[in-house]
C-alpha cells in the first residue's frame, strides 16, 4: 500500500486548522489545533493543552490542563483522533446500574 492509497482509513486532512482531541497509548490526552500531518499519521498540533489525570485514579481526567504549545505527536503512539466541534460529553449511563 502506498502513502497515497485512496483506501487509507485515517484522513486527518479534513481536520486541518481545526481543534482536535488526541488520545495516546499511554493514557495521555491532548487538545490542540491540527496544523499538519504525514503518511504515517504523525501530527503537528498548535496551542496544545494536556488534560491531567487524577493521581489516585488514573482513569479519571481532572479539569486541570497543562499548556504544551506547539507539539509533534508520533503517529505510532496515537490511539484516537477526534474533532472537538460536534462532540458532546455525556454521563456514563452504566455507572451505578445495579446488577439484577
Amino acid at each position: 500500500m502506498s502513502s497515497k492509497d485512496p483506501r487509507s482509513v485515517i484522513d486527518p486532512s479534513k481536520f486541518l486548522n481545526k481543534k482536535v482531541r488526541v488520545k495516546f497509548s499511554g493514557g495521555r490526552e491532548v487538545e490542540g489545533t491540527l496544523k499538519g500531518h504525514d503518511a504515517v499519521c504523525n501530527l503537528v498540533l498548535d496551542d496544545t493543552e494536556e488534560f491531567l489525570r487524577d493521581p489516585e485514579d488514573s482513569s479519571r481526567l481532572l479539569e486541570t490542563t497543562r499548556s504544551l504549545g506547539l507539539i509533534v505527536a508520533r503517529g505510532s503512539a496515537i490511539v484516537l483522533i477526534s474533532p472537538v466541534d460536534g462532540v458532546q460529553r455525556i454521563e456514563n449511563p452504566f455507572i451505578g446500574v445495579d446488577a439484577q
